[in-house]
């Protein structure tokens, strides 16, 4: 078993690739790895509840996936509340999940 870090930093709405990474992440889990999916700038805009691709989210965290949303990212887009599944977290916590042993890590 492998440990992934996906860092996602670009919205669904502007991008159609973020299916592509969340298909990716899905595919890495069912092969039982240890998914994180970090999601930074653009890429919380989709965390909250209610909105177009929120369901995406609980859906991973349902398989298994972590979900963070790094909070400075939440606190400039005003998002307060997280759809279902879906943690804040900071820098730091990215930081300690980057460096666990074995940890490869995508950014996109």
């Amino acid at each position: 078993m492998a440990n992934y870090l996906f860092v996602e930093s670009r919205d669904p709405y502007g991008t159609g690739d973020t299916q592509q990474i969340g298909e990716l992440v899905k595919g890495l889990r069912q092969r039982n790895n240890a998914v994180t999916l970090f999601l930074v700038q653009n890429g919380v805009l989709s965390t909250r509840p209610g909105a177009k691709f929120s369901e995406r989210y609980a859906e991973l965290t349902r398989s298994g996936i972590t979900v963070l949303a790094d909070e400075f990212s939440l606190r400039e887009r005003a998002i307060g509340r997280l759809t279902e599944g879906v943690q804040k977290a900071d820098i730091d916590q990215l930081v300690d999940v980057l460096f666990v042993a074995g940890t490869k890590a995508i950014w996109h």
